[in-house]
C-alpha cells in the first residue's frame, strides 16, 4: 500500500451528515478528506429525500390535471408517465449530487472513491478503483448512514419486494403494490404510487399511520387516503410475503393480499458493521454507536453523526450533528444538538409536519396544557389556492404560555412548521406568537390563528 496520505480530518460517509460536516471542517481551517463509496450526498441526496421529493410534485402535477375543472380549465384528456417521472427523479438527485461535488472541490476537500474501513482511531483505509489508500488524521468522523430494513424472512430483491431504493430506480410502476409500514416512508410513496393509478394497500402493525404523530394527524391522513382510494390498514401484523412469477402474496394474521410489488417500509439500520468499530470497541448500542453530546464515540477523537449516531433518522438532523462534530474538533464551543427540537415532516398529500410533543405526551408528563386549533378550511389563502384540507394544533403550558409542540397537517405543513421551530429556540410563548404580525393572505396566518386560539380569543373560527 502506498504512503498514508494525511489530514486533520477524515470523513467516511458523505450524505448530510458527512458532507456537511467536512465542509465545515474545511470553513474552520482544517484539511479534510472525503471517503465515499457511492455519489457524494448518500442515500438522502440520490436514493432518499431529494429524489422522493420529485416524484411527489410529480404526484402532485398529476393531481392538479385530475382537479383542472375546478380552475376552469376543460382538458380532452393527458397522460402521465411514471417513467418520465422517475427520470426527471433522477436528474434532480444527479444535479444536486454534482453541487456537493463542486462544494467540496470549492472547499478544498479531498474526495476519495471506495468504502472506508477503519484500522485505528487515526487511520482509514480505502478500498476503491484505483486499489487500497491510506489516510491518516487527527479526527475521524464516521457518517456512514443507513440502509433499509425488512421483515425476518423476506428479502428485498428490488424486483417483487423493493425498498425505497429500488421504489426510484424502477421506471414501470406496478399495477398494485402493498406497502409494508406506514411512516413516512410509507406514506409518501402510497401518495406516489396512487397518483399513478396503482392499487395501493398500506399495511401498519401500530394503531394508526404516521405513529410518530400526533393522533389527530393520524386519523386525518388515513381519512384522507381511503377517500383517495387508498386501502389503509393498522393493527396488521404481516407473516410472512411469498413471491412467485406472477407477483407476490403478503400473509398477515387473517389474510392474504395478492399484488404485484411489496414495498418494505419498515425502518432502517444503521451501517455499524464492517467499519472497523469491533476492533477498535467503539461502543454501540442498540444498532447504533453511542456519542456524547459533542458527538464523540468512546474512543477519543472519533466521532459519529447521523443515522449511526441514533434517531431521529433524519436528514437535517444529521446535518446539525455534522457541525457540532467539526466545531468540537476544531476547538470551538460546539452547542449541543436540541433533540427535543427537530422537525418532523411527511410531504404526502396533505402534508404533515411537528416539532416537540403531542398533546398526549405533555399531559402524561403531567403539564397542563391549552390547546388551540386552525383548520386550513377557514385560511383564505387555502380557500383560494383549493388546498384546505387539515389543520394547525398548537400545544401549550397553561400557565406560562411556552408552546411545547406543534402538529400541521395540510398544505406547505413542512414549511410553516419552522416558525415554532424557531420560536422554541428562542423560548418564545403563546403571546409574542400572536403579536408578531403576520402577513394576509398567507398560509401562515394558520399559525397565528391556532396560537390564538390556545390563548381563547381566535379571530376567524
Amino acid at each position: 500500500m502506498a504512503t498514508s496520505q494525511k489530514f486533520d480530518v477524515v470523513v467516511v460517509g458523505t450524505g448530510p451528515g458527512g458532507y456537511v460536516a467536512a465542509i465545515r471542517c474545511a470553513q474552520l481551517g482544517l484539511s479534510v478528506a472525503a471517503v465515499e463509496d457511492d455519489r457524494p450526498g448518500g442515500v438522502c441526496l440520490n436514493w432518499g429525500c431529494i429524489p422522493t421529493k420529485a416524484l411527489l410534485r410529480n404526484a402532485e402535477v398529476v393531481n392538479l390535471f385530475q382537479r383542472a375543472v375546478e380552475f376552469g380549465i376543460t382538458l380532452s384528456g393527458f397522460q402521465a408517465d411514471y417513467a418520465a417521472a422517475i427520470q426527471r427523479s433522477r436528474r434532480v438527485a444527479d444535479r444536486m449530487a454534482k453541487g456537493v461535488e463542486f462544494l467540496f472541490r470549492k472547499n478544498k476537500i479531498a474526495l476519495f472513491s471506495g468504502r472506508g474501513v477503519l484500522r485505528s482511531a487515526t487511520a482509514v483505509e480505502v478500498a476503491g478503483p484505483k486499489g487500497p489508500q491510506a489516510l491518516e488524521a487527527k479526527h475521524v468522523i464516521l457518517a456512514a448512514g443507513s440502509a433499509p430494513r425488512s421483515l425476518p424472512g423476506v428479502t428485498i430483491d428490488e424486483g417483487r419486494v423493493i425498498s425505497s431504493n429500488g421504489a426510484v430506480r424502477n421506471e414501470q410502476a406496478p399495477r398494485s403494490l402493498v406497502i409494508i409500514g406506514a411512516g413516512a416512508v410509507g406514506v409518501e410513496f402510497a401518495d406516489v404510487y396512487a397518483s399513478y393509478g396503482v392499487k395501493v394497500t398500506l399495511l401498519e402493525a401500530l394503531p394508526r399511520i404516521l405513529p410518530v404523530e400526533g393522533e389527530e394527524v393520524s386519523a386525518q391522513m388515513a381519512k384522507t387516503f381511503s377517500r383517495r382510494g387508498i386501502g389503509v390498514r393498522t393493527g396488521v401484523k404481516v407473516s410472512g410475503v411469498k413471491v412467485a412469477t406472477a407477483g407476490v402474496t403478503v400473509e398477515t394474521d387473517g389474510e392474504r393480499i395478492e399484488a404485484d410489488q411489496v414495498l418494505m417500509a419498515v425502518g432502517r439500520a444503521a451501517k455499524v458493521t464492517s467499519l472497523g468499530l469491533e476492533a477498535l470497541g467503539v461502543t454501540v448500542d442498540r444498532g447504533f454507536v453511542s456519542v456524547s453530546p459533542s458527538m464523540e464515540t468512546s474512543i477519543r477523537g472519533l466521532y459519529a453523526v447521523g443515522d449511526m449516531a441514533g434517531g431521529p433518522l433524519l436528514a437535517h438532523k444529521a446535518m446539525a450533528e455534522g457541525v457540532v462534530a467539526a466545531e468540537t474538533i476544531a476547538g470551538q464551543r460546539a452547542r449541543p444538538v436540541d433533540y427535543g427540537n427537530v422537525p418532523s415532516c411527511t410531504y404526502a398529500r396533505p402534508q404533515v409536519a411537528s416539532v416537540g410533543m403531542t398533546e398526549a405526551a405533555a399531559r402524561s408528563n403531567g403539564r397542563e396544557v391549552a390547546i388551540g386549533r386552525f383548520p386550513f378550511t377557514a385560511s383564505g389563502k387555502a380557500v383560494a389556492l383549493g388546498e384546505t384540507e387539515g389543520f394547525v394544533k398548537v400545544v401549550a403550558d397553561k400557565a406560562t404560555g411556552e408552546i411545547l409542540g406543534v402538529h400541521i397537517i395540510g398544505p406547505e405543513a413542512t414549511e410553516i412548521i419552522h416558525e415554532f421551530a424557531v420560536g422554541r429556540t428562542l423560548e418564545a410563548t403563546l403571546e409574542e406568537i400572536v403579536h408578531t404580525i403576520h402577513a394576509h393572505p398567507t398560509l401562515s396566518e394558520a399559525a397565528l390563528e391556532a396560537t390564538l386560539s390556545a390563548l381563547g380569543h381566535a379571530i376567524h373560527i
